[in-house]
Order: structure tokens, then sequence, then C-alpha cells
């Protein structure tokens, strides 16, 4: 895309990113990992409120997945999305305005870190409940194939449900899992098993396993390494494949890591329950080295600019976004009538 030159800057492409080949998708990784690392000062700085739950270490999953959907798709993300909205298209500069609350955000400043969303890309938005955006996947999955105008075999809209190793034993997604499995509905259900639900690690708090629940209800289960960028696409593609052809639901558990806190409050507590031989030792698992080794060196480097020229572009265009107008704090909702408080507006 080309990089904004001012405060309102293009508008959000309509198209998915571009993900068929390796380049593609290493410079997805990077995007998304520069990204992150950007917001993670832009924290520090107090220029985004409340901070983030940083993606970095998991990039893999976002983008295999999001390279094997096709422009009728949807998704459903989760408190930690980041990687998920940029790997279907959202644009950078627009995400980072959102998460610095401003106008020119994804959603006008409205959604923030865990709720962006982008219907044009069919970004069903993030969610800060754990699970929760299961139940909205299979929702999204039913209309498109009982709905009026339903596509037929072979060309039905999947739904993707993001989620991470904390959400298994959450009802609502065994919900989830037993409506898609009892309606056969086109939904791929992915769980981003990154070792801990915040500080718990899930050896400590999950009987079974992630493919065990799918398997339960009759639902196709793979295990998959969530740091390799191709096995992941190459899982979702045989998964993405079999929803469109009516074959019903789909489960991938991918293994992966993050590197940073559960969120970066976990910076000022400075909390211990990972050690640092556990951390170095994912960390030589990096997805980017794995997915720049088949390219070309100078390749890389070009995209490696690429991104960083895009990042800044970003940064300036979010930082420029002016700040919403308090006036307008109600505008958007569902019911009307509210009355804000005395001195709460101008």
């Amino acid at each position: 895309m080309t990089a904004p030159s001012g405060p309102t800057g293009p508008a959000d492409p309509v198209a998915p990113a571009p993900l068929g080949t390796p380049a593609e998708r290493y410079r997805m990784l990077r995007l998304i990992r520069g990204f992150e690392e950007l917001a993670l000062d832009l924290v520090k700085s107090g220029a985004i409120p409340g901070g983030i739950h940083p993606y970095i270490g998991q990039e893999a999953v976002a983008v295999g997945v999001c390279s094997a959907l096709g422009p009728a798709d949807r998704l459903a993300s989760t408190h930690r999305g980041h990687g998920h909205v940029l790997a279907r298209g959202t644009a950078p500069h627009r995400l980072l305005a959102e998460l610095l609350g401003r106008v020119g955000g994804a959603n006008g400043g409205r959604g923030g870190s865990m709720h962006a969303a982008d219907f044009s890309l069919g970004i069903l938005g993030a969610n800060g409940m754990v699970g929760a955006g299961a139940p909205i996947a299979v929702g999204a999955a039913w209309a498109a194939a009982t709905g009026p105008g339903r596509a037929p075999a072979g060309r039905i809209p999947v739904a993707v449900a993001f989620f991470g190793d904390g959400a298994l034993n959450q009802g609502v997604l065994l919900e989830s899992l037993n409506l898609a499995a009892m309606w056969r509905l086109p939904v791929l259900f992915v769980c981003e098993d990154n070792g801990y639900a915040t500080t718990l690690p899930a050896a400590t708090a999950v009987a079974g396993s992630a493919t065990g629940r799918a398997a339960a209800f009759g639902i196709p289960a793979e295990d998959v390494d969530g740091m390799d960028t191709e096995a992941v696409r190459a899982a979702a593609l045989r998964a993405v494949e079999r929803a469109r052809d009516g074959g019903g639901p789909g489960f991938l558990a991918c293994r992966t890591y993050r590197y940073e806190g559960h969120h970066t409050m976990e910076r000022r507590m400075k909390l211990r329950y990972r050690s640092a031989e556990e951390v170095g030792a994912w960390r030589e698992r990096d997805p980017l080295p794995r997915a720049a080794a088949p390219l070309d060196p100078a390749t890389v480097a070009g995209l490696d600019r690429s991104v960083a020229e895009q990042l800044a572009a970003a940064e300036e265009f979010a930082l420029a976004s002016d700040h919403p107008d308090p006036a307008g704090a109600l505008d958007h909702l569902y019911a009307d009538g509210l009355r804000p408080r005395a001195g709460a507006t101008p």
C-alpha cells in the first residue's frame, strides 16, 4: 500500500492482504513483528493508553491461516489480535491510530487494541472475553451456509475463530464446537497454544488436549507447529478446503510461544514465571528467520526496508491524527435517549 502522506491518509484496502507467495508471507511476518515492537515503544511513551497484549512470537499462526482464506471469508479475533487484523489486510496506519484512540483509527478510536474490527475485510472484531470469538464465527458460518443466496459447495465462505489455550475450558467454546459439528458449519477453530493462560501454565490447567476437545465432537483436528508459517498454511488450506466443500468444521492446535508478557503491565510488575532458558529455546525457533531462509538475502533486505518505511509512515499518521471530541461519545450506539451526567461534555 502507498504510505499515507497526511493526517487523513487513504482508506483501508477492501481486498485481503496478498499472502500467496513465500516473499509476501515473510513481509507480513516482518510487518506484524515491527508493528508490535513499535506499539511497545508507544505504550512505554504513554501514547498508547492502557497497554497491549503483544503478538510477538506468534506471527506464523496469523499469517499461515490468513494466507489460506479467500475474500469472502471471515474471522473473529482475540485480545491478542493485532497480528490477525494485519494479516487479513487492515492498513497498519489505521490499526496503529486505533490503538492510540485517534479518529483516524480503523474504528475511529473507539475499539482500541482489544476490539479492532474491519467488516470490509470480514474481520468481525477482536474480543476482550476469552473464547468469545468462537460463537461469533459460528454465527457467521451459519448465516453463510443457510442464509438467502448461499453459495454452492466449493464456494461457501469460511469463518475462522482464533483463541488461546486459556479458552479450552470455557463453556462458550465447547458450545460453539458442538453447534458447528451438529450443523456441519464451515468454521475453522484455531487454538494458539502459547503455553500460558496469563501466567498459568496450560499443563497445570488443561486436562486432556486441545485436539481431544475437537475429537469429542467429531471435528477433524490437527496438531501444527505454530512457529512454522508454511506448516500452518498447509494445515489451514486442508481444513478450509474441506469446510468450503461442505465437510464441516475443522480444528488446528498450533503450538506457539509469545516472547513478551501476557500484557505490557508485566514489564512494571516484573513477574517471573518463565525461565530465561525456556524463552531462549523458543527464540531459537523464531518464525521470521525460518521464513526468510528460502529467500534471496537481497530480497529479504528489500522487504525489511519496505516494512520499516511503511511503519514510519504509520507512526507519523497515527500521532498526527486527532483525538476524538468528547461531545460525540454517545454516537454509534444501538440505544438512544441516553443522557450523560452533567459536565461530562461541553
